[in-house]
């Protein structure tokens, strides 16, 4: 019996320590992928689409991680990366396209085979991420849509040890980008984000609250908040 349960242990420790060796290889070979395709917030779309390799190796890694919301670091930067890597995917497989919206299904319908199972970018967004972590509103600002409208992705991957500071940096850039929060004296236009997500932003205040936690001008407390169209355009290197 002693010896047995000594095997179990070796097992489970060795499936462990096989599985946080997988998610930092998935975490740098996809930190390398984006420095080389993503620029300014823009994507090599051209250039994946005519050799996909490096983005079906990476999708092809991700089919068997699995991370447990207890190492939520690790489980959020996961999927925050399939996620984007997943619209890559979707746009390079019906390049050239102007808008993901072209692509009937795109969110909603089209599945990837990630962590284990098959997966929709919706599913990812509001059942792996927001459901798990409803009050970690700054995922808005990390989940790239492939629309110009979204806060621009960026050229690295996110990773448990950076996590932290890379949510807070996205949040602050976008909510101080003058394209982003659009403010004539107390006449305040901001992304339609706020008005689908709205509930998400209100955890501690409302959404000029959120705003202004990571504004450096802050909005006038009795701000005429309204929504400007979002923009679906694709967010593509040209």
């Amino acid at each position: 019996m002693k010896n047995y349960t000594i095997t179990i242990l070796i097992f489970f420790l060795t499936s462990s320590i096989a599985s946080a060796q997988g998610t930092s290889d998935f975490f740098s070979k996809t930190d390398a992928f984006l420095k080389a395709n993503v620029k300014n917030g823009l994507v090599d779309y051209k250039t994946i689409h005519d050799d996909p390799s490096e983005l079906d190796t990476l999708l092809e890694m991700a089919k068997t991680i699995t991370v447990s919301t207890d190492k939520a670091k690790a489980y959020q930067s996961f999927w925050i990366n399939a996620y984007n890597l997943a619209v890559i995917k979707g746009v390079t497989n019906n390049y050239p396209l102007k808008s993901p919206l072209d692509v009937n299904g795109f969110f909603d319908k089209t599945t990837y085979n990630l962590g284990g199972i098959a997966i929709t970018l919706n599913d990812i967004e509001n059942k792996m991420l927001r459901a798990k972590f409803p009050k970690e509103a700054r995922f808005h600002f990390v989940l790239v849509c492939g629309g110009l409208g979204c806060p621009p992705i960026i050229d690295s991957a996110y990773k448990p040890a950076t996590l932290e500071e890379q949510l807070t940096r996205q949040t602050t850039k976008a909510l101080n980008n003058p394209a982003f929060i659009q403010v004539n004296k107390n006449k305040v236009k901001i992304s339609q984000i706020f008005e689908w997500y709205k509930g998400d932003f209100e955890h501690g205040g409302n959404v000029v609250d959120f705003i202004n936690t990571y504004k450096s001008e802050k909005l006038p407390e009795k701000a005429k908040v309204s929504y400007y169209p979002y923009d679906w355009t694709l967010n593509e290197i040209k």
